[in-house]
């Protein structure tokens, strides 16, 4: 059987990231996932790089956010050094665009809320916006400008940071699917595969969406699937610099390879694991967008694509040690696995090596909807 300190179960950003950060320490490193590492939700993301909340629920996520937004420019810097690919990093800032009856009221609601979360948001008056964006719609009313936001090319990045970890010295394993986490005596082993078994004196469970599906836990990882569907459209018609995004949608230029993209999205739907495009949902999108951008409703559709995202009952991020000695938990980040995966690498990485963080991550306890929970804390 082969063994090895640490096996990250899971190879999308987050996975990898981490799998690269304990490689960086020395570590032997391992990363089994069910398929090609990197093709899963991470593959799917639209890569705003946005702290700010998109519903209340969210608003406990925003130190994280903020945090893993400020080591963000080291990351990608890091990762493009060693692997040599160019992970599309734009820091333009984003624009939301309100377009409600009521507008400048939501507008002064929206900058308080962001200011009371030490995020600088600033109310933009709608010609200033477009002077930012001449192609925003003329049925907009209000704006607010977020000037520390920016995005990155996911696919890209992804594949940096994979490479990078390659590198280093993790060991990738593709088409191997997890099936159940090993433990003997209340301590993690390792895990099983379809065809083998590993041994492992920790293990990190990032697998997303499919993280609900390993057994070896005294309940399911409360981890479901969210849908989401998306677009690229052409921008030769219409050069966006920045993000723009209302309650309905958002609209993300691409830079590098992938400059002749916006990346339009998305959807929220609860269809299990079925992964398929649907005319409603693209109608939903383009609906979006061409409110966004009116100018867009002759734009050529350069590739429609959905994903799979790890959502969790409170829509908060699992996060921190699992219920058994050795086992780290690492998933459902939801909407936000592209902007957390720098964080959540750092703070699984001190806890493996140093068994202490750096940031509070109580709120984020994996087992807080587990009976499992008042059993570790009596362990």
């Amino acid at each position: 059987m082969r063994s090895y300190d640490v096996i990250v179960v899971g190879g999308g950003i987050v996975g990898g990231a981490i799998a690269l950060q304990l490689a960086q320490s020395k570590l032997r490193v391992a990363l089994l996932d069910r398929q090609n590492p990197g093709r899963e939700a991470s593959w799917a993301a639209a890569g705003m790089l946005s702290p700010a909340p998109d519903s209340p629920s969210a608003i406990p996520l925003v130190p994280l956010g903020r945090a893993s937004l400020s080591l963000y420019p080291q990351f990608v810097s890091e990762v493009e050094e060693i692997s040599g690919c160019v992970a599309g990093l734009r820091r333009d800032g984003a624009i939301e665009v309100l377009f409600s009856a009521d507008a400048e009221r939501q507008l002064s609601t929206l900058v308080a809320l962001h200011r009371g979360l030490g995020l600088p948001t600033e109310p933009l008056p709608i010609d200033e916006a477009r002077k930012l964006e001449p192609a925003i719609g003329r049925e907009a009313r209000a704006a607010a400008w977020m000037k520390y936001e920016g995005s990155v090319d996911p696919r890209a990045l992804t594949e940096a940071v994979l490479a990078t970890a390659r590198t280093s010295g993790v060991e990738m394993h593709a088409d191997a699917n997890v099936t159940r986490i090993a433990a003997e005596g209340g301590r993690c082993s390792g895990v099983s595969t379809d065809a083998e078994n590993f041994g492992a004196g920790h293990v990190v469970l990032a697998a997303g969406a499919f993280s609900g599906r390993i057994d070896g836990f005294a309940a399911p990882v409360a981890v479901r699937p969210i849908r989401g569907q998306m677009a690229a459209l052409s921008n030769c018609a219409v050069p966006l610099r920045h993000v723009l995004r209302s309650e309905r949608g958002y609209l993300v230029p691409r830079s590098g390879a992938s400059a002749r993209r916006i990346v339009a999205g998305s959807t929220l739907e609860d269809a299990g694991f079925e992964k398929r495009v649907t005319p409603g949902g693209l109608e939903q999108i383009f609906s979006s967008a061409q409110e966004l951008v009116p100018a867009l409703a002759g734009a050529e559709v350069l590739e429609t694509w959905c994903g799979l995202r790890p959502d969790t009952p409170d829509h908060l991020p699992l996060l921190g040690p699992g219920e058994l000695t050795g086992l780290t938990i690492a998933t459902g980040h939801y909407r936000n696995g592209i902007l957390l995966a720098p964080i959540t690498a750092k703070l699984v990485r001190e806890w493996i090596i140093e068994q202490r963080v750096s940031l509070d991550w109580q709120l984020f306890d994996p087992l807080r909807f587990s009976e499992a929970k008042s059993a570790r804390n009596s362990s």
